[in-house]
């Protein structure tokens, strides 16, 4: 299969960086606290993030880019996430150039009255029961929001169907291609990409930051 053959190429190329990313994850579900380090991808120096500054990133990510998430991200803070007012989170949002600054502002100041819950979440072992509950409680996330907020998290039985994994599943004819990712579509990927996991041994985790390397030439998160 030629998309199993990309793959291959990636882990290749950057299995070092893959598996430091899902360690930093797992921090975060085992500690509740990790550091990112974006290098060599990104020249950003590296950075704290705890449950509350994740859940934000991912927010901050829907229709937009990871790189922009991260760059916000190390900006605010841990501490900005849960205190900042809201004028200022929208002023640095906006600075950042991000395009829904205020609605994304909104949506972490709401958050902060569901960070029990996350925690919460956190602590689940089915990947699929703590996706359900994340979009049915957290304003802001469908699907693709909260598979990325528990991959981030050190879940590793959901799949982020990103604009980047949707076009390498419809371009390698893994899928047939649509134009929306309606949850049915979702589902449909997501069992797609879990023949890839099993057949090369890899977590969901893990194959979407092959995919997104494959695609963008990057780790990210």
């Amino acid at each position: 299969m030629i998309a199993e053959d990309k793959i291959k190429e990636a882990i290749e190329e950057v299995k070092q960086f893959v598996d430091k990313r899902i360690n930093e994850f797992k921090n975060l579900k085992i500690k509740g606290l990790t550091e990112f380090n974006f290098n060599p991808f990104l020249e950003i120096e590296p950075y704290k993030a705890d449950i509350f500054s994740e859940a934000s990133f991912c927010i901050l990510t829907a229709n937009s880019s990871a790189t922009l998430g991260i760059k916000i991200q190390k900006e605010v803070g841990i501490k900005g996430f849960k205190e900042y007012p809201l004028e200022k989170l929208f002023q640095i949002f906006k600075e950042k150039g991000h395009r829904f600054a205020m609605q994304r502002a909104e949506r972490i100041v709401s958050l902060r009255e569901k960070e029990n819950l996350l925690y919460q979440i956190v602590k689940m072992d089915n990947g699929k029961e703590a996706r359900e509950l994340l979009v049915k409680n957290i304003k802001g996330y469908g699907y693709k929001e909260a598979s990325h907020f528990l991959r981030n998290v050190g879940f590793e039985d959901v799949a982020i169907i990103d604009r980047h994994i949707s076009r390498f599943l419809f371009e390698n004819g893994l899928v047939k291609p649509r134009k929306t990712i309606t949850k049915k579509v979702y589902l449909e990927c997501e069992e797609a990409l879990n023949k890839i996991s099993k057949n090369l041994g890899l977590t969901q985790g893990e194959l979407d930051l092959y995919i997104f390397y494959i695609k963008t030439k990057k780790v990210l998160k």
